[in-house]
């Protein structure tokens, strides 16, 4: 077979498989063209996910028709010239708009400042129309229609127009952060209007406007340099963590990138700070010699290659060691009204408790609630106790019941609560530690499991329902699966654009955060929702909503509702640790003791 030459328009079609894998990677280039013309302002319009229109319109420096008439061909570009070395714009290839051109309808309609009227210039399919002048405002408007109409093979590898439009959303939320003194509009007919305005030099404050403001109250500056490489930028405390990784974002140059060795390195600083499948907050910006970085790894510019990796993840684990060091042990304050409730009075003990008419608040087979807090009167029920009661009523009752004479219990008798968190209980041979929380946990995670395979969870109507606030991408994606979530128990619907109203939670929680699991279930359905949906994962969202509602640390607890825990422990399967790995409690024989006070 003989060696031809490709038409310019298949070798544009060919590289746009590689620089145009979605509207989201369109939606990139040309956000990115903006910046590098100088813009300060930048709108995105979108229809169809991106698909049927992308409209970027920007105030920069514009271009002549000598200028456009170059712009829609192949390696033709204003940013580089004779080197790979010294790149300090966001593009550089001159493979965008070509590529663009070649699988969609593109016309780029643009003006200078100092011109009286501006030009357009359209491409449909890889052919290039006569330009002609046209009206337009100083700066540029690029508009994609009918975006791989003339490759339709590629259409049927992209997502469903929410997720579309929700990738594109992403792409703009790291620009905004990565340029806080641009003003960013996302709008469309599939969306609601998204507005970033300029914050100057306080980058905070963008950051804030995109993660939310949670974060600028949770974060920790970083200002750090090493060998000419220096790193700024804020890093969440431990405790302010998310379900997933989007929330982690890098900077080199000022370009957003995805790159491993970034990622990588900010789990290794957070490791062991932060529960196993839970994710740091973290925005990063590396400054370096444009000579020490190779941003020419992939047509998309993603992905970034150091010259010395190591010196790069050192200083990222570093940094973020040292700042969570000097200030990273402080709570987050989204668990302020968590603390708050912890205060409220505890149970009366039965011998105070005055005899009332039934009410639900008081009886005993109400939904166990974890509302006693940091009281310390039911501790007092220890003074007078002999030898505690190693038996309970099922569903922790406050009922106190009087010790079964012979039992034997494989995880003893309570005979202390420490530091609010830990049970101490004493076996025939030795003692046992008990999480209160770790153990609760798994306890209701097992009785939701059960209760999927027969039949819908009870739930209980709230009197008043919990608004909660996310973005609107989050919504979509909770109210895709609202039907398994009311098989679990927990009632949803759409409350607004961006907002969440729940009317029911399971009955066997008690009183849950809301909030908290709300935002959780988000991240997580997020992070692994696919096709199959959520009926796959009931098990994962039912031991998410476990934790929620499982015994809080710091709850006192009575001797009767330790015991009651203790013996739920003993015939649950897989008590020994909870939904997380994490073990439940510890044992310690009496031989083990003697041997710490060299007794054997």
């Amino acid at each position: 077979m003989a060696i031809i030459q490709l038409s310019e328009t298949l070798i544009n079609q060919i590289a746009a498989g590689e620089v145009i894998e979605r509207p989201a990677s369109a939606a990139k280039e040309l956000i990115e063209n903006a910046l590098d013309a100088g813009a300060t302002r930048i709108e995105i319009a979108t229809a169809g996910g991106g698909k049927a229109l992308l409209r970027v319109s920007d105030n920069g420096s514009g271009m002549d028709a000598a200028d456009l008439e170059l712009a829609v061909r192949r390696h033709c570009t204003s940013k580089i010239s004779e080197t790979l070395e010294d790149i300090r714009t966001l593009g550089f290839r001159g493979e965008a708009l070509p590529s663009i051109g070649s699988v969609a309808r593109l016309s780029i309609a643009s003006r200078r400042r100092d011109s009286a009227g501006g030009h357009e210039i359209a491409v449909a399919g890889g052919k290039i129309a006569h330009m002609r002048p046209a009206a337009a405002n100083p700066g540029t408007i690029v508009e994609v229609r009918d975006l791989f109409f003339a490759t339709p093979a590629r259409l049927k590898f992209l997502k469903t127009e929410k997720a579309e439009a929700g990738a594109i959303t992403e792409i703009v939320k790291r620009m905004a952060i990565a340029f806080p003194a641009v003003r960013f509009v996302l709008s469309g007919s599939d969306r609601t209007t998204l507005e970033f305005p300029a914050t100057g030099d306080d980058h905070l404050a963008r950051m804030a406007q995109v993660l939310g403001k949670e974060f600028r109250d949770n974060a920790i500056a970083l200002d750090a340099v090493r060998e000419e490489i220096s790193l700024t930028g804020f890093a969440g405390v431990p405790t302010f963590n998310r379900g997933n990784s989007a929330h982690q974002y890098a900077f080199v140059n000022g370009r957003p990138v995805q790159d491993k060795l970034i990622l990588s390195a900010i789990r290794g600083a957070y490791a062991e700070t932060i529960p196993s499948g839970r994710h740091p907050v973290a925005v990063l910006s590396i400054t370096l010699d444009p000579a020490l970085v190779d941003v020419n790894v992939h047509p998309a510019k993603s992905d970034v290659r150091f010259r010395d990796p190591g010196l790069v993840r050192g200083l990222i684990v570093g940094a973020i060691r040292e700042a969570l060091a000097r200030d990273g042990s402080r709570a987050a304050t989204t668990g302020a009204s968590d603390m708050l409730r912890s205060f409220r009075p505890g149970f009366q003990p039965n011998s105070q408790r005055p005899q009332t008419a039934w009410s639900a608040e008081t009886s005993p087979s109400r939904p166990y609630q974890p509302t006693t807090g940091f009281d310390e009167r039911p501790q007092a029920s220890f003074d007078g106790l002999s030898m505690p009661t190693a038996r309970a009523e099922p569903q922790f009752s406050p009922q106190p019941a009087a010790p079964e004479p012979n039992a034997r219990y494989p995880l003893g008798a309570a005979r202390a609560q420490i530091h609010a968190n830990y049970i101490v209980a004493q076996t025939e041979d030795g003692l046992v530690i008990v999480d209160q929380h770790a153990a609760h946990e798994r306890l209701v995670f097992e009785a939701m499991r059960k209760a999927l395979h027969s039949k819908r969870l009870a739930s209980q109507v709230l009197l008043i329902p919990e608004i909660i606030d996310i973005p609107e991408e989050d919504c979509d994606r909770l109210m895709q699966h609202a039907a398994e979530l009311s098989e679990l128990g927990l009632a949803i619907e759409r409350f607004g654009p961006g907002a969440i109203a729940v009317r029911e939670t399971p009955a066997m929680l008690g009183e849950v955060d809301a909030h908290g699991l709300i935002r959780q279930l988000a991240d997580e359905i997020a992070e692994w929702d696919t096709a199959s949906g959520l009926s796959a994962k009931l098990e994962y969202v039912a031991a998410t909503m476990a934790c929620h509602g499982s015994v809080r640390s710091g709850r006192r607890l009575r001797p009767e509702e330790m015991n009651a825990l203790l013996r739920e422990m003993e015939v649950t399967p897989g008590s020994g640790q909870c939904n997380h790995g994490r073990p439940t409690y510890i044992e310690l024989k009496l031989s083990d003791i003697e041997r710490l006070f060299g007794r054997s």
